[in-house]
Parts: C-alpha cells; sequence; structure tokens
C-alpha cells in the first residue's frame, strides 16, 4: 500500500527537480549537429565559424550556471534549483540560431519543439527555459559589438591603370573583430613567408606545382579523395571529431558543454588570428605564382599559363593556411581534454566527398591529413600549412588553459 505520508515529500522533490530525468551528456552533440546544420547555410568560411562560438558558449554558459563546475566566461548567472538542463541547452540554442540564422527559423523551431516534448511541463522546464534564453542574450549582445559587421575597408594593391580582379577578398573584417580568448588579433601572428630567393620557397613551388595541379600526373586517387574531401570549409566537416570524445563513457553535460564552447572558441579566434597574418603579409596564391616568370631559389622559374588548381582557389591570400589554422586548434582542445586518457577514434564525412568517412587514430594524424590535402588542392604551400597548423595549436592550448577553469581551482 502506498504511503501517503511520503507524498508532500515527493512533491517536494519534484518541485526541486530531484527524480527527474538527468539530461544525457550528448544532448550537446545532438544540438550541435542541428546547429551546424543550420549555420551550414551561410555559406562557406568564417563566418559559420564565428556563429558556432556564440551558440556553443551560450550553451555552456546555461549549463554551467545550472550545474557550476567551471569559472563562467560571461557575467554570471543564477539558476533557480532543479532547472531543467535540457530546456536549458534547447533554449539557449534555439534563441542564438534564430537570431545568427532568421531563414532557418522553422527548421530550428521544429528542432526545439521536439525536444521539449520530452521535458515534463513544470517548474524545472519554465526556469530551463528561462536560464538558456538569459544565456543567449548575453552572447549575442557580445557579438552585437564584436566587429564582424565593420565596413568593408580592404584596399587593393595595384598601380593606376592596372585592372585587380574587383571580388571583395573574404573576412577582410576579421582582423579587427574581438577574439573572444586573444587579447589582440596579431597575437600569433608568424614571421613572413619564406623569400622567393630562397631553396624552401623553391621546394614548396615545385611540390605544389605537381602535387595541385588539376590534371596531375602524379597525386594519386588516394590523395585525390583526401584533397576533395578537405575542399569543405564549414564546422559540419570539424565538429564531429568532437563526438567522439563527447560520447565517451562517463562525461557529463557540462563538461561537453565546456568542450564544444572551447573548441568553437578556439577555432573562432584561430580565423580572426589567420585573417590577420593572411591581410598582412598579402602573400601569392599557387596559380598566381605558377603563371608567372620569377626568381624560385637559384633559378628563374618558367611561366606555365595553363596549370591551374585541383580546386577553386579561396578567394583570401594564401599565408597561413586557414584549414591548418582551424585544424591545429581543434586538435589542441581535443589533445588537452584527453591528456592522460586513450584518444577515441576520431572521423567525420564532406558534401564534398559523398559517402566517405574519414578516420584517424589520433589528433597528429588529423591535422597531417588536413595539410597535405591544402597541398593536393593546389591552393597552399607546404610552409604555410605548418605554421598554420603550429598557430592553431598555439592557440588552442592557450583556450583549454584560460577557458573556464574548473571553479575550485580558479
Amino acid at each position: 500500500m502506498a504511503d501517503w505520508r511520503a507524498i508532500p515529500t515527493l512533491l517536494a522533490a519534484l518541485a526541486l527537480g530531484v527524480g527527474l530525468p538527468a539530461a544525457r551528456a550528448d544532448v550537446i552533440v545532438d544540438w550541435n549537429q542541428t546547429a551546424c546544420e543550420a549555420v551550414a547555410k551561410a555559406g562557406p568560411g568564417a563566418p559559420g565559424h564565428r556563429m558556432l562560438a556564440v551558440v556553443q558558449l551560450a550553451v555552456f554558459e546555461a549549463v554551467n550556471s545550472i550545474e557550476p563546475r567551471y569559472a563562467p566566461w560571461m557575467p554570471r548567472m543564477t539558476a533557480p534549483p532543479g532547472a531543467s538542463v535540457d530546456a536549458a541547452v534547447a533554449a539557449a540554442n534555439r534563441a542564438t540560431l534564430a537570431a545568427l540564422m532568421p531563414a532557418e527559423k522553422a527548421a530550428i523551431e521544429a528542432a526545439y519543439q521536439a525536444v521539449l516534448k520530452s521535458v515534463p511541463e513544470g517548474a524545472a522546464k519554465a526556469d530551463g527555459i528561462a536560464v538558456g534564453e538569459k544565456a543567449a542574450a548575453q552572447v549575442l549582445a557580445r557579438a552585437a559589438t564584436d566587429g564582424a559587421g565593420g565596413a568593408d575597408n580592404y584596399q587593393w594593391q595595384t598601380t593606376p591603370g592596372r585592372y585587380v580582379p574587383t571580388v571583395v577578398p573574404a573576412a577582410p573584417t576579421w582582423p579587427r573583430r574581438t577574439p573572444w580568448v586573444m587579447s589582440r588579433a596579431d597575437q600569433f601572428r608568424p614571421g613572413p613567408p619564406p623569400d622567393l630567393a630562397s631553396e624552401a620557397w623553391a621546394r614548396d613551388l615545385q611540390e605544389v606545382r605537381t602535387l595541385g595541379s588539376k590534371n596531375s600526373t602524379v597525386r594519386t586517387p588516394a590523395q585525390t579523395d583526401i584533397a576533395r574531401f578537405w575542399e569543405e570549409t564549414r564546422p559540419l566537416v570539424y565538429y564531429p571529431l568532437l563526438k567522439a570524445v563527447g560520447q565517451s563513457p562517463g562525461r557529463s553535460v557540462v563538461q561537453n558543454a565546456r568542450l564544444y564552447a572551447a573548441a568553437s572558441m578556439a577555432i573562432d579566434d584561430a580565423l580572426i588570428a589567420v585573417f590577420d597574418a593572411k591581410y598582412a603579409f598579402n602573400f601569392w596564391r599557387p596559380v598566381t605564382a605558377i603563371r608567372m616568370e620569377h626568381q624560385a631559389g637559384g633559378n628563374k622559374t618558367v611561366a606555365d599559363l595553363g596549370w591551374t588548381p585541383f580546386i577553386a582557389t579561396p578567394m583570401h591570400p594564401e599565408y597561413p593556411c586557414a584549414h591548418c589554422v582551424v585544424s591545429g586548434a581543434l586538435g589542441a582542445v581535443l589533445r588537452e581534454e584527453m591528456r592522460g586518457r586513450p584518444m577515441p577514434r576520431l572521423s567525420s564525412t564532406s558534401p564534398t566527398l559523398p559517402g566517405a568517412v574519414r578516420e584517424w587514430d589520433g589528433v597528429d594524424a588529423f591535422m597531417e591529413e588536413v595539410r597535405m590535402a591544402r597541398i593536393y588542392d593546389g591552393v597552399h604551400y607546404r610552409n604555410s600549412t605548418e605554421v598554420g597548423n603550429q598557430m592553431g595549436m598555439a592557440l588552442g592550448a592557450l583556450v583549454q588553459q584560460r577557458f573556464a577553469v574548473p571553479a575550485a581551482t580558479k
């Protein structure tokens, strides 16, 4: 027979969220996939990565206010006891994504409502939604003043009377953005690219000339697949690598919220850093260098007017490699996250090589593949890929060191 005397205690427990189903750690993983699909509609390049940083930081701040384990990055919020984590995660995603990608409102709303159906009605649900929306409002307010929407004032380098391409290069305002963790955009600016009279330049130029040509007879079918896979630049090709870690046994929701926020902020800061360097050095792409006669090392090159890269050359300066700085930042975040523990097998898919699943035993193999892919693509030189990777790794390590440290050690 039921003990009716226990009813008041039970009701009080339910009001505080005790006894409600615990939020699964992979609620962060699942929502990130939804977010990646939404921001993919923004097109290639840096803007989508900035959006993911906004989304994932809002999610972290919401979850961390309910389950305070780390020092907050934004002004601290206080969540009501028992607020639903699932509702908070859903609300933070919905509010940020709807603001950043209004054209995807219907899909975002459908995902939001589907999740909320599984959350019991009551104060916990309402409080969770309020927490998620407040976190989103804080991060969106910061994003509104981060400089991403600044006036384009790109200056073409030319002489009077000489034609230059008139398409504005990608992300010319990124060097003026406010970073998340870096102190300034040029904090990780490297030294200049190799001198054209150097042997390093002659070596790199010859390598991309042979391996990166559209009609290369040297690039193998396996290398061509790698090149095609990494033609994709949007978040949806990078964030699947986090899934293997996020779904590891024993992970908590707040751990995953922090991991995804750290990765997204590291990637976005890495892009600020790399575009600062790109526009500081304005180094030429292979398609330009190979089609012009110039001194390369100890010899003069022969202009190859018919040379074409395997993929279309991105619309921004060559040095350093942006793909490589992103993979370096992500690799460093993953390495620090799993320090002292075995790294799970990493994998991803890419819309530019449909049906293929690429896998890596660790972050070093992943980063090496990205570096080589950009040479196979015919859009980067080896030195640029190595420098970009080093920049990204340094930045990813900095983010893991400074962002949201465990509250007890701050």
